[in-house]
């Protein structure tokens, strides 16, 4: 994955001597900083990547750098990026339409464009959020990067973590944008672009997924689905240097299928076991390897791939990051490039456009109370709240009556026990506990749609896609050596899959019943009756039977202690829970503070600050 970075200023506050590359170079960028003078202002861009260089223009108005691969909707636009490249594209793009510009590109991009005579700047990234870009402003200081590290490494920023953001990552196992884990630097959202004019900051989305249901009949959009499919696959210019992550479930099912469908060689497919009850799904993997007649790479993830892990995963993540599905998803872009691998396609996104995570069928079905009408729920609610047996009434009853999206996060850790029982009382009076909730509601709020399914599928493209998987994958790429791409979130695919009605989507309280039935002729039988899993990490259940794995957390646990974040009863507890036979449950969190304690101990946080 390639990476830009860069600055805006009136002074020469940023130069390229070595005591700056220096200090680049001391907190994790492999890379040059270039600086560039244009009429006594003072702007710089550098980038760096695996397989993808960034584009760069440069002339007396306009200094332009963009990474990724941007695909053009002016015509004219795009043969010039095909002979100029696309930062020349971009260039022109820009004096012909303005910041209007934006909404001429599609595909994955993320760019910076400076004018520093005017001390001008537009920074934008791609409606879908595959490419990040963060930035942060302080008085005449505009400094951006694909990275956060490449932004504090700025003299002029001062790298400080945001009580905020901690208790963020604890909520959702990510900081979600558009905050990050430093004190006044944001990252910008999918389809949203900031403008630096005059000293004056304008930030909005340039983009947002229209839900417009189709005119078409089901037959008609099932006919599509395959065609649609086949599109994505082949944008994503798969060759013989590109394998597939395959889990077996739907989507990586699909586009390994479809992968070799378009080819007349065999496909290499890569998939992970792990040795435990419960989290292999080999047998997945090799039915659809079988079903599709392609090579299958298999490797299994061991306790000991974990420790040798999480030391560099928790670095190379610019802020924390608690997936521990980046642990499996590493290992399996690693042995990919082991062998001879220098792209990978994933499935991510499947469930998040055609309607297959477990919590939309649970959602739906309490939003069916709000239907009764008002005389059926005076009748129903004393029964439920008075009577013991109803007790599982009285339950649904509560929770039907939370307003979404609130209602998705009854279940979190950090609503299921007392802050105070959590966190220390110094903590708490630096945060505010209920904006992960304000959060959400601005997002799912955002949504074209009033349907219930698609305002959540809209909150996950941001929460679970944008800020979570992409992140988790592209990241886990970039460390192995491995170019991501991502079939199922093409934007034809996207936009196709948010006009199918809901109720084609998920048919009662049926995931994905409109994927699966139009998919029944093409995948494997295992694959279309295999519920949703992936890559996920037996981490807590690991942890109770290895020893070292055991004191590695607990030492762990015993630093984020000393850091006063969390009241010392609740590690204690915590590590009691576990040991007492919830070890899955209560290992999420335990994982969740010893990523958190890596990444501070890496960046040289210090305790007590």
């Amino acid at each position: 994955m390639s990476s830009i970075y860069g600055w805006l200023s009136s002074e020469k506050i940023y130069s390229s001597n070595p005591v700056d590359n220096q200090r680049a170079a001391s907190q994790g960028l492999s890379l040059t900083i270039e600086s560039v003078s244009c009429h006594q202002k003072m702007a710089g861009v550098g980038g760096y990547g695996i397989r993808n260089v960034p584009a760069i223009y440069q002339s007396d108005q306009l200094l332009i750098i963009i990474e990724g691969s941007p695909q053009w909707q002016d015509s004219s636009l795009a043969a010039l990026a095909d002979s100029h490249g696309a930062a020349r594209a971009l260039a022109e793009g820009f004096l012909r339409y303005g910041r209007s510009v934006i909404e001429k590109i599609r595909g994955p991009f993320a760019f910076a464009l400076i004018a520093p005579e005017t001390r001008y700047a537009l920074l934008a990234i791609d409606r879908i959020g595959i490419r990040p870009l963060a930035f942060k402003i302080s008085d005449d200081l505009l400094v951006f990067g694909s990275q956060l590290d490449q932004i504090t490494a700025h003299p002029g920023v001062k790298a400080e973590t945001d009580p905020q953001a901690i208790f963020n990552y604890l909520y959702f196992h990510m900081v979600p944008s558009p905050g990050t884990v430093y004190k006044g630097i944001s990252k910008l959202q999918p389809g949203e672009f900031l403008e630096f004019k005059n000293g004056q900051v304008t930030r909005d989305f340039y983009w947002q997924l229209p839900y417009e249901d189709s005119v078409l009949s089901k037959k008609e959009l099932l006919t599509q689905l395959h065609l649609q499919l086949k599109q994505s696959v082949t944008e994503c210019l798969p060759d013989r240097q590109t394998g597939t992550f395959l889990s077996g479930g739907l989507d990586s099912s699909t586009v390994t299928g479809i992968y070799q469908e378009l080819t007349d060689y065999p496909v290499d497919a890569f998939s992970i076991g792990f040795d435990a009850d419960g989290y292999d799904e080999m047998e997945y993997a090799r039915a659809t390897a079988r079903h599709f007649k392609v090579n299958l790479h298999e490797y299994y993830v061991t306790p000991a791939d974990v420790l040798k892990a999480i030391p560099s995963i928790a670095k190379t993540y610019d802020e924390p990051f608690g997936n521990a599905s980046a642990i499996p998803a590493f290992y399996c872009a690693k042995f990919a490039q082991e062998q001879g691998m220098e792209q990978l396609l994933a499935g991510d996104g499947g469930d998040e456009i055609f309607a297959g995570n477990a919590r939309y069928a649970k959602q739906k079905m309490f939003d069916l109370y709000r239907h009764i009408p008002g005389f059926g729920k005076s009748l129903l609610e004393p029964l439920a709240f008075h009577l013991p047996p109803l007790r599982k009434l009285k339950s649904y009853i509560e929770q039907a009556k939370i307003a979404m999206p609130d209602r998705m996060e009854t279940y979190n850790f950090l609503h299921r026990t007392a802050l105070t029982d959590v966190f220390s009382l110094d903590f708490i009076e630096q945060i505010d506990p209920e904006m992960p909730l304000r959060d959400l509601w601005q997002t799912y709020n955002r949504s074209s749609s009033n349907d219930l399914i698609k305002q959540m599928l809209f909150l996950d493209g941001k929460f679970t896609l944008a800020d979570n998987d992409l992140r988790k994958v592209n990241r886990m790429g970039e460390l192995a050596g491995i170019e991501v791409h991502y079939p199922m979130l093409q934007e034809n695919l996207v936009e196709f899959a948010a006009s199918i009605p809901s109720k084609w989507l998920m048919q009662g309280f049926e995931l994905r019943s409109f994927y699966r039935q139009g998919m029944k002729n093409f995948l494997a039988k295992e694959t279309l009756i295999k519920s949703k899993q992936g890559f996920g990490l037996p981490f807590g259940v690991w942890m109770s039977n290895n020893q070292e794995l055991k004191q590695f957390a607990e030492a762990n646990l015993a630093g984020i202690e000393k850091r006063g974040f969390l009241n010392p009863a609740y590690i204690n507890n915590l590590i009691q829970l576990h040991q007492k036979g919830h070890a899955s449950y209560y290992g999420v969190m335990i994982w969740l503070l010893i990523m958190l304690e890596q990444w501070l101990s890496s960046h040289n946080v210090p305790y007590n600050s």
